[in-house]
């Protein structure tokens, strides 16, 4: 089973332009508790390496494009974040890293709960311990 989970977002648009719609319960499968963004972002500086214990997410690049490394313990995918009309599902349980920024990039991630440092797991060898005991 592949952990990339794509969700596509709806968009309208016309000669003024295109506007992106992203709905809890309707596009993503679970209710907005926070959104945030990531801009000015070095292609040479990665971010992430982490997992979360409840925690769901859906990523966006809004401009321009990353690589994401995607990990449940036992599989690893990467895949390209590029173009505002699809958005990747990061699952509870799932290590992930963001790096390859392009200059443009504007990284967005929606998430089903507000931010509570006990959620994250910060270091990798607990995470391997934890989803595999």
């Amino acid at each position: 089973m592949s952990l990339v989970k794509w969700v596509e977002l709806q968009q309208r648009g016309d000669e003024r332009g295109y506007l992106t719609i992203i709905e809890a319960r309707k596009n993503i499968p679970f209710d907005i508790k926070r959104i945030y963004f990531l801009t000015s972002l070095s292609s040479d500086m990665p971010r992430g390496f982490h997992a979360h214990h409840q925690l769901e997410q859906l990523a966006v690049c809004v401009a321009g494009s990353c690589e994401v490394l995607l990990d449940n313990g036992y599989k690893k995918e990467r895949v390209k974040l590029q173009g505002p009309d699809r958005a990747l599902r990061i699952e509870p349980k799932v290590w992930h890293e963001m790096y390859g920024f392009s200059k443009d990039c504007v990284f967005l991630v929606v998430a089903s709960e507000v931010y509570d440092e006990a959620d994250y797991i910060r270091d990798y060898q607990l995470f391997l311990e934890q989803v595999k005991s």
